[in-house]
Formats: C-alpha cells, sequence, structure tokens
C-alpha cells in the first residue's frame, strides 16, 4: 500500500500537471486559430511522450530518481499533464522486452476500446438525457 507521503506527492504533482497542460493546450489551441483540428491536445500528448522518454532513460540507465520523485514526476506531474505519455512509455518497454505481441494489443486496447468507450459513454448520455 502506497504511503500517505507518495499519495500526496502524485496529489500535488497531478494538481501541477494539470493546470500546465491546460495553460499549454490552451496556448497552442488559440495560437493555431484552428477549430477544426485539437491542436492543444496533440502539442500536449507529443511533448509528454517525449519528456516521459527522456526522464525514463534517466532513470532507468542513471538510477536519477528515487521512488518518491518518481511518484511525483511520472505519475502526479506527467500523469496529470498527460496519460498518453504513460501510454507511450508502458508500449515502448513492451517492445524493448521483447513483447511485441503485447505492445501490439496495448497499442489496440488503448485507441480502439478507448474511442469505443467514448462513443458508448456518449451514447449512454444521450438515451438517459434526450
Amino acid at each position: 500500500m502506497p504511503s500517505l507521503f507518495s499519495i500526496t506527492l502524485v496529489a500535488l504533482g497531478g494538481a501541477l500537471g494539470s493546470v500546465v497542460r491546460y495553460l499549454l493546450g490552451t496556448w497552442t489551441q488559440s495560437a493555431s486559430r484552428s477549430i477544426d483540428f485539437p491542436y492543444g491536445t496533440l502539442m500536449v500528448n507529443l511533448i509528454g511522450c517525449f519528456v516521459i522518454g527522456f526522464l525514463a532513460e534517466l532513470a532507468e540507465v542513471r538510477g536519477a530518481f528515487t521512488p518518491e520523485s518518481r511518484a511525483l514526476v511520472f505519475i502526479g506531474i506527467l500523469g496529470g499533464f498527460t496519460t498518453f505519455s504513460s501510454f507511450g512509455n508502458d508500449t515502448i518497454n513492451l517492445l524493448r522486452d521483447g513483447e511485441t505481441f503485447n505492445a501490439f494489443a496495448n497499442i489496440g486496447a488503448n485507441v480502439i476500446l478507448g474511442l469505443a468507450l467514448v462513443w458508448l459513454g456518449r451514447t449512454v448520455a444521450y438515451w438517459i438525457w434526450r
């Protein structure tokens, strides 16, 4: 069971990551002047993927993070910023470990099932409140 200290670090990091996501996402979307494509979300997801890849390498090869700092940065800040970065990192780890089937199953499950469940949630809400 995680300690109260680790849970607090995740909560504080999540709040910070969410605020940064909101600021960067809205700024990017506004700067793009587009209403046709979610550039803000794309920018956040791509930056998150780069940052988690960079920091994961430091953590794994250089031992640069304690368990508490990993909770703050990887789960809290980056989790609040974008869970897409965690998805990308998990998939790369599976590929690196030779788990090709599981990597592609992870991609399929997250993308296809995720989209399907967004559609299902919207459909259920529509039918309840129509």
